[in-house]
């Protein structure tokens, strides 16, 4: 594949807001379908939010489970691959940070988060095995928030094939809600997107696209950001600001640009 389309949503995500949640991918994925795109990146644990699993167990889901159907479904008549983001039930433990991948009607696979720091390491069990993903003759990866402190998940896809890896987050930002500068969040995103992209897309020769949670849920901001980084360390596109949207991107694999659809 020469030129790629990429969609990258920067998606409200409140927590346990389920329905509401699904409402909103499922508007995402018809209008990434409409623009033909190849793949639609949502944030991580955007169906479910990113919520303490403790508190919201009833929010915790079943890859078989009805809501995953109903992504699935939305996908049906579409070439358009979509990467969306829930917490998985697990059976045996603590619950997955994952990152299911569909396509017209099918599951193609997922992915489960491989990193878990701080109290996220309390709430959720880290995945053990880094796949890839095939879009017609497209190799591509997946990362989730914070294995971009990861080398081994880069590193992973570039050795399996990967032109782009898909980084998909939910951070955080510390503070207290009532005074929140949202811009120094904004930047502080940025700025760690910027630092370890730099050096994964120079090292692996791979394209990275990251798509980013963005606004005020019941207990937790998050930053926004949307990027698309070039093999070389070279940034080529940078959503502006932390509103809730989508940017739609045709990447030309070949000549290293990128152009808004």
């Amino acid at each position: 594949m020469k030129k790629l389309k990429i969609g990258l949503i920067q998606m409200f995500c409140e927590k346990a807001a389920i329905a509401e949640n699904l409402e909103r991918t499922a508007h995402y994925i018809k209008e990434a379908a409409a623009r033909d795109v190849d793949i639609v990146g949502f944030p991580e644990a955007s169906i479910t939010g990113y919520i303490n699993p403790i508190w919201y167990p009833e929010s915790v889901l079943r890859l078989d489970g009805p809501e995953v159907a109903q992504v699935i479904e939305m996908t049906r008549g579409h070439s358009t691959t979509a990467l969306v983001g829930l917490v998985e039930e697990n059976p045996d433990g603590k619950p997955f940070i994952t990152q299911i991948v569909a396509r017209d009607g099918e599951l193609l696979g997922f992915y489960r988060k491989i990193r878990n720091v701080e109290e996220d390491a309390e709430w959720y069990a880290c995945g053990d095995v880094m796949p890839v993903f095939i879009h017609d003759d497209l190799t591509f990866g997946i990362a989730i928030c914070a294995d971009l402190g990861s080398h081994e998940v880069f590193e992973a896809s570039a050795r399996q094939g990967a032109q782009i890896v898909f980084k998909l987050a939910a951070p955080g930002l510390y503070g207290e809600q009532a005074t929140r500068d949202w811009r120094a969040g904004f930047e502080w995103w940025e700025g760690e997107c910027q630092k370890y992209l730099d050096q994964y897309t120079q090292e692996y020769g791979i394209w990275v696209a990251v798509a980013t949670q963005a606004g005020r849920t019941v207990d937790e901001d998050f930053p926004g950001g949307g990027y698309v980084f070039a093999p070389g360390g070279k940034r080529l596109f940078a959503s502006p600001d932390w509103s809730v949207g989508a940017a739609y991107l045709e990447i030309d694999l070949e000549a290293g640009c990128v152009a808004e659809l």
